[in-house]
């Protein structure tokens, strides 16, 4: 049996250097640039707060709803409707809501840049 090989550390004391085909320049900072940051901040968070609205309206109605029905105060034995609204029901629904908010995250970033004003010299 004989020792196992330590992999060799390597220490980087240089700058990086740029990536080959990212030589564009970066953007200066501009009030331009500053406003649609904070476009996209207030409708990331327009998007976000919608989500959790429907998330906390769907999980708050489930208890309402399984109150509200009459197997409710069936025999001590759990009915397979309420398995099925507890454990089944509320996941596609979560999905989607998630798929959308995905979307519309993305949609919110891709925005602004393909919109952009001409900033002026």
């Amino acid at each position: 049996m004989g020792a196992e090989s330590v992999p060799r550390r390597e220490v980087v004391t240089g700058r990086p250097r740029p990536c080959a085909g990212t030589t564009a320049p970066r953007p200066d900072p501009s009030p331009h640039s500053e406003e649609r940051l904070r476009r996209l901040m207030r409708h990331q968070l327009r998007a976000a707060l919608a989500a959790m609205a429907l998330l906390a309206l769907l999980l708050g109605l489930l208890p309402v709803l399984l109150r509200v029905l009459p197997f409710a105060d069936a025999a001590p034995r759990v009915p397979l409707a309420v398995w099925l609204l507890l454990g089944v029901a509320p996941y596609p629904a979560l999905l989607a809501i998630g798929a959308w908010y995905v979307r519309r995250a993305e949609r919110n970033e891709t925005a602004p840049a393909a919109a952009a004003p001409a900033e002026h010299p």
